[in-house]
Parts: C-alpha cells; sequence; structure tokens
C-alpha cells in the first residue's frame, strides 16, 4: 500500500503543517564574525612577535656560549671570532628576513605589479619619476621580472624615464636590506641608504628621459598591444588571504635567498676573523681617491642580494673600511647587477644599457664620496 504524503507523521514534515514534504536542507551556518577573527589574529600574531623577540635578544648570550663553551674555541682567536660573528649573525639574519618579508608580503598583496602599472600611467613626468621611484620599494621586483615590468610600463604609456626610476629603485632601494641595516648598524645608516638610493632613482630616471633615448628601445616591444604583457589586477582580499600572502612570500623569498645570506655571513666572518683592520682601511678607506670608483667596479660583475651581501658590508666597515665606499659598493652589487643587465638586453639595445649603467653608476661614485667627506 502506497502512503501518501499527507499520511505522514507529523515529525517528518515541518511545523508548516502535514501538507509539505520534508526538507532535507540544514539552516546556513553563521557567517564568522570578522572582529573576532581580527582579534584571533592579533593575539597570535602579538604572541608570535613576542617569541620572536626573546629569541632575538638571547642570541649574543647564545653566540658565545656555542663558540666558547660548547665548541671550547679559544676567545679573541681569529676562529673564535669568526665562529662566534657567524652563529650571532646567521641566526639574527634570518630572523630579520622572516618578519620583513612577512610584513612587506602582506604590503605587497596591495601594490601588484599591475596595480603600480595603473598607478604610473599617464602621470606627468615629474610627478611620475617620484611615484616609480616611491613605489618601487613595495613592489616585488626581481630580475626574471625585469623584462615583463619594463614591457608592461612602456606599452602603459609610462615615460621611458619614469620607468627607469622604478627599475633603479625596485632592487636598489630593497625593503629587505633596509630592514637590515637598521637591525645591523641602526636608523642613521638605514635613512641615508633609503634617502640617497630614493635620490639616485630620481635623479637617474630623469636624466634618461632628458636624453630621449625611446629609440635605443627594442622595436617589438612597442608593437605589444597595451596591456599586453600585465597580469590580472587582482581581486579584493580579505585580511586572512593577506596573511597567508606574507606566509607564501617567506616560503618564497627566504626559501630562495637563505643560502645567499649564510654564504654572505660566511664571507663577512671570514673577514671579520683572519682579514687585518689596517689592510681593509688602506683598500677601503676614505683617503683613497680610486676607492670608490673600484668599489663600484668590483660590485657590478657580483651577483647578490641584500640578504647576501650586507653582513659583508658589516664585517668591512668593522675592518676599518670607509661608509662611502662600502654604501658604495653595495648599491652597485644590489642596483647593477650584471645578470639583471644581461636579462634587459632583451629589450633594451646595448647604447640605452650603457646609458643605465653609466648613469646609475655615476651617482652611487657621487654618493660614496658624499659620505666619506661628511662621514
Amino acid at each position: 500500500m502506497t502512503t501518501s504524503h499527507e499520511e505522514k507523521p507529523a515529525c517528518c514534515s515541518l511545523s508548516g503543517g502535514a501538507g509539505r514534504p520534508r526538507s532535507t536542507s540544514l539552516p546556513p551556518p553563521p557567517s564568522p564574525d570578522p572582529q573576532a577573527g581580527a582579534g584571533r589574529y592579533l593575539l597570535a600574531g602579538g604572541l608570535l612577535l613576542a617569541a620572536w623577540w626573546a629569541l632575538y635578544l638571547s642570541l649574543p648570550t647564545f653566540s658565545k656560549w656555542f663558540t666558547y663553551t660548547l665548541l671550547s674555541l679559544v676567545p679573541d682567536s681569529r676562529l673564535g671570532v669568526a665562529v662566534e660573528f657567524f652563529v650571532y649573525d646567521a641566526p639574527k639574519v634570518l630572523l630579520l628576513l622572516t618578519l620583513v618579508v612577512f610584513g612587506v608580503g602582506i604590503v605587497r598583496s596591495y601594490f601588484t605589479p599591475e596595480r603600480s602599472r595603473k598607478i604610473l600611467a599617464g602621470k606627468r613626468e615629474a610627478v611620475g619619476t617620484v611615484m616609480a621611484a616611491l613605489l618601487g620599494i613595495v613592489t616585488p621586483f626581481c630580475s626574471c621580472s625585469a623584462v615583463p615590468l619594463f614591457i608592461g610600463f612602456v606599452t602603459s604609456g609610462v615615460p621611458l624615464g619614469v620607468t627607469f626610476s622604478f627599475l633603479v629603485s625596485a632592487p636598489m632601494v630593497n625593503e629587505v636590506a633596509l630592514v637590515l641595516l637598521y637591525g645591523l648598524f641602526g636608523w642613521k645608516i638605514a635613512a641615508l641608504y633609503l634617502g640617497t638610493g630614493l635620490v639616485i632613482a630620481m635623479v637617474s630616471g630623469w636624466v634618461i628621459g632628458r636624453l630621449g633615448m625611446e629609440r635605443h628601445v627594442e622595436e617589438w616591444v612597442y608593437a605589444i598591444p597595451s596591456g599586453g604583457a600585465g597580469g590580472p589586477a587582482g581581486e579584493r582580499l580579505s585580511w586572512r588571504d593577506r596573511v597567508r600572502y606574507g606566509i607564501d612570500a617567506v616560503r618564497d623569498i627566504v626559501g630562495k635567498v637563505w643560502p645567499y645570506a649564510l654564504a654572505g655571513i660566511g664571507v663577512g666572518a671570514a673577514i671579520h676573523g683572519y682579514v687585518p683592520e689596517n689592510f681593509m682601511a688602506g683598500i677601503m678607506g676614505a683617503q683613497a681617491w680610486w676607492s670608490v670608483p673600484l668599489a663600484v667596479l668590483i660590485g657590478i660583475p657580483m651577483y647578490s642580494n641584500a640578504a647576501g651581501i650586507i653582513p659583508v658590508v658589516q664585517a668591512l666597515l668593522g675592518k676599518g673600511a670607509a661608509l662611502g665606499t662600502v654604501l658604495a659598493f653595495m648599491m652597485s652589487v644590489i642596483g647593477l647587477s650584471f645578470p639583471e643587465m644581461v636579462i634587459l638586453r632583451k629589450v633594451l639595445k646595448v647604447r640605452l644599457i650603457a646609458t643605465f649603467v653609466g648613469v646609475v653608476g655615476a651617482g652611487i661614485v657621487l654618493v660614496g664620496y658624499l659620505f666619506n667627506l661628511v662621514v
């Protein structure tokens, strides 16, 4: 015998009456409270930051215990000094890298390359040059992205000089270098690095813009339709997404640069422990007029990032090298790396690349001489 809907027990129907079939769908779950979620993130972030700070403060004690108690090295010996330098700086640099990359990863979730293109396109050259130099600090950039960024800027109508201000600022005024300099040397040197790097980027872009070298860009670049080299502008992200963006940035960037960082710290430890002070002071001291241009020439063919070169900078300064000479060396390594020039050759003719290297290199040399005179 077939049972009709009307003959179903009352417990199988909704409260509206026996004539309606039972609904099998559940009510939607309550939407999460955004304030409660933000509070959890703040609490977790505060606890992690406190643990980070406690670990950071323990490094001097740990490095001495590890070097002279665990390894039983002789205090003030060359090997002991070098090992203590490495054991102290390696976790310090990696801790600073992790913190700053996470923070900058969140900031970069607001400034995608596509959004940077839209901000710069259509601006007057003077305004655009300043904005490009400032955007270069926080916009994702590395040598491998030089070509698509350059194409995207040029095809979006961004003037050539403004584009070069961005190309100079992005690697040179590196946020990782800025935070590491602050952590290792204090805010004055970090501020000097930031200010001079921005000035070099803006002046270099202005000079290249005045030279009218658009004809030295490869012809095929101008044939690309506007927007052809860019990616999606990006969707609106929640705070959870931005935190994940920061975590992904740590995995990606720190995961790639830590070997360079440890290699740089190793070189710095060797300089710190084994190179006599008078030797470095004689080669990179303020008294040798040729030290600044020589430091720039040495730095250009080197391939390193900020995490790898700053421990070397720390060791050079500790051995008596002049601040201006060392800053010039660091800026040439970061801002004029040879691999980047090779990659840019795909879109630029040789004369424009040579002009770019010459203008930026001259600015770095002037900065080196200036700091040697006033510091």
